[in-house]
């Protein structure tokens, strides 16, 4: 009984956190379309995850590890595994700015495309010449202007946890654009929202930050 309650309220709480900031998020992205790194666009998307994240009692999400001391000037591709939809609320609480890429799908969705455009985010369609080589310039792009690129390089959830194996569009990047890449090494969430799952969990999650990992060699 504790654990429905709980999760009615986890969805009422985001329904209400989305309303409230869809409409801020898109007037900030309609003032900043002009500019090519979307911070500001992408600081809303990131408030927007730690807000609705930190009000729902079923998640405790923490971030290890010490960032890169230039992160906040420098050009980082930035790659995590992905276990859950639950991912991208934890890693929202990264502290620095970054442009995420997903996939095409998800643009296309309500309420989760908008959050998606809004954010200033970059999308590809899977399969899709033209899109992946629209995506990898837009992404050298701002990589070359020193704001660090995210990317999930597993392409999608990992269905029981176990990491699947890595596409290799993050590190081509990396080294199209000599910048390091970024591991962050999720745990925990998985239980927040297993693939497949309609429903809330109750857990704690990690992001820590690892080493940087240089392109030369």
């Amino acid at each position: 009984m504790r654990k429905a309650l709980l999760g009615l309220y986890t969805y009422a709480e985001f329904g209400l956190f989305t309303a409230v900031f869809l409409p801020t998020m898109g007037v900030a992205w309609a003032l900043h379309r002009g500019d090519p790194l979307q911070r500001v666009p992408g600081r809303w998307m990131r408030r927007y995850g730690r807000v609705t994240s930190d009000c729902t009692p079923l998640w405790k999400f923490s971030v290890e590890g010490q960032p890169p001391a230039d992160i906040h000037d420098e050009a980082y591709v930035v790659i995590s595994n992905h276990e859950s939809t639950a991912d991208p609320f934890l890693l929202a609480h990264l502290p620095w700015d970054m442009r995420w890429i997903g996939k095409d799908e998800i643009r296309k969705l309500p309420v989760l495309g908008w959050i998606m455009k809004f954010g200033g985010d970059m999308s590809v369609k899977r399969g899709d010449g033209e899109s992946v080589r629209a995506m990898m310039k837009e992404a050298l792009a701002t990589l070359r202007r020193g704001l660090p690129i995210m990317i999930f390089p597993e392409g999608t959830r990992s269905p029981d946890g176990n990491l699947l194996p890595f596409k290799d569009g993050a590190f081509h990047l990396a080294i199209a654009a000599q910048v390091p890449v970024l591991p962050v090494a999720i745990s925990g969430t998985r239980d927040c929202r297993p693939k497949g799952s309609k429903w809330f969990g109750e857990a704690r999650a990690i992001a820590r930050v690892l080493a940087p990992i240089p392109p030369q060699g």
